[in-house]
């Protein structure tokens, strides 16, 4: 099924937690290249938000390991734990005997050394800001508070951080409003994104896009291509058709 879909082009993780300590949630997202997503989380009882965090890495490195990579693949994670944990901190701890430089025990040391067994060389850590529009990022924290709460993950999922209320936008209808938000961000900033965070940003598969070389229209933006296989966004008038 996984050569079917195509290599994995995105990947993001987040963890939540009611109480800290509480009941906690975690939620992780796998994108095809043929557009198709596979959404998975889990629940703990008693448990803390770095734990989550470092959860919902562990689960989605595992799931990675048997599925094609593409090589610009990146784990998006609003978690500065993880990033500096497995990226910085680590290999002290190791050298330590997994103690603090204070000489105290690490905590959560039982995910960190699994963590450690189930890191992918190809597929290192990139920092996206939590709740500022981030498609992917907002979805995963949306299953994550889901399993939180003890809600089983639905497609789409109903559960948000706050209650919905009985006249609440439809879910879908939600996630283009916020992908819609991000565009318009980005068209105003003038920002240009890789093939790969394009194909996130409209829902298109990789390959499609790949296909691509020449200027075209994403609902109220034009889509420009630019140097070294990146794109731009602008602000159109008239219109919203998609092609």
């Amino acid at each position: 099924m996984a050569d079917e879909r195509g290599r994995v082009v995105a990947a993001a993780t987040d963890g939540a937690c009611s109480g800290n300590p509480g009941p906690g949630g975690w939620g992780a997202l796998i994108r095809f290249e043929d557009g198709s997503v596979e959404e998975f989380g889990g629940h703990e009882p008693a448990t803390t938000n770095n734990r989550m965090e470092l959860q919902a890495a562990l689960a989605l490195l595992q799931r990675l390991k048997a599925l094609p990579r593409h090589p610009d693949l990146t784990l998006r994670t609003d978690s500065k734990y993880l990033i500096d944990g497995l990226g910085s901190w680590m290999a002290g701890w190791k050298r330590k005997g997994w103690k603090t430089a204070a000489g105290k025990p690490v905590l959560n040391q039982d995910l960190w050394q699994a963590l450690d067994q189930a890191r992918l060389a190809d597929v290192p850590l990139s920092y996206v800001k939590g709740h500022s529009g981030d498609p992917d990022n907002e979805r995963v924290d949306r299953i994550a508070v889901a399993y939180s709460r003890g809600q089983a993950l639905t497609s789409p999922p109903v559960s948000t951080r706050a209650s919905a209320s009985d006249d609440a936008a439809p879910a879908e209808l939600q996630r283009l409003l916020t992908r819609l938000e991000l565009a318009e961000r980005l068209a105003a900033g003038a920002f240009t994104l890789t093939a790969v965070e394009l194909a996130q940003l409209v829902e298109q598969p990789l390959q499609q896009l790949q296909e691509r070389s020449s200027s075209w229209r994403w609902r109220d933006w034009s889509v420009d291509p630019v140097q070294a296989g990146r794109w731009r966004l602008r602000r159109r008038e008239g219109g919203s058709e998609q092609s």
